[in-house]
């Protein structure tokens, strides 16, 4: 939940201090109280681990990568193409 609201993990240590300033919620319940008002639904749709997270944002990251040299030779192949044609 906490990443999809783009939070930044450092920064819990801040947020999880509910003994020292009693009217803090504890973090766990902030959370979800964050991602109820954002959201409007107790819990996303899909929950994956952080690892699944990380493994499917670099095969996405490796997609983008092949698609962008496809692209890149089609270019270059069609540009040349032309002159290999000309006697």
């Amino acid at each position: 939940m906490a990443c999809e609201l783009g939070m930044n993990p450092n920064k819990f240590g801040k947020l999880d201090n509910h003994d020292q300033e009693p009217w803090k919620l504890p973090l766990r319940q902030f959370i979800e109280h964050l991602y109820f008002k954002r959201f409007r639904k107790e819990r996303p749709n899909t929950v994956l681990s952080i690892e699944e997270k990380i493994q499917r944002d670099e095969e996405k990251k490796a997609q983008r990568r092949e698609a962008k040299l496809n692209r890149r030779q089609n270019k270059t192949g069609e540009a040349k193409a032309p002159e290999s044609l000309s006697p």
